[in-house]
């Protein structure tokens, strides 16, 4: 959230919250961001009702990028172009494997209802 409006990074799948590794992701985002001018990029699109922003911090690392690199979120090719991909370690799609079933649309969670 930056100035009270909710941001959807773009071209990664992060865990929902209630989702194992959900609150791991939203921490290790909160340390990231803590104290930290965070520049947004808003895209034309919305998802789930949400601004879509590439972010960064003031040293230049995209906040995308970032949350993917610690295994905490998934490149969404969809979205991306597969920009993030190459930084998943290699058990990411494992470990995240329900937003990974997000990305092929077999997956539907109470919230997406």
């Amino acid at each position: 959230m930056i100035d009270n409006v909710r941001i959807r990074l773009a071209g990664i799948d992060a865990p929902e919250l209630d989702h194992p590794w959900g609150q791991q992701s939203k921490w290790t985002m909160v340390k990231l961001c803590k104290g930290q001018m965070v520049t947004a990029r808003i895209k034309p699109e919305l998802s789930y009702d949400r601004v879509v922003a590439e972010c960064f911090l003031p040293d230049g690392r995209d906040l995308s990028a970032e949350l993917v690199r610690c295994g905490l979120a998934l490149d969404w090719p969809k979205f991306s172009g597969g920009k993030y991909r190459h930084l998943e370690p290699a058990d990411a799609r494992r470990r995240l494997w329900r937003a990974e079933a997000r990305q092929r649309g077999t997956f539907r969670s109470q919230t997406d209802s």
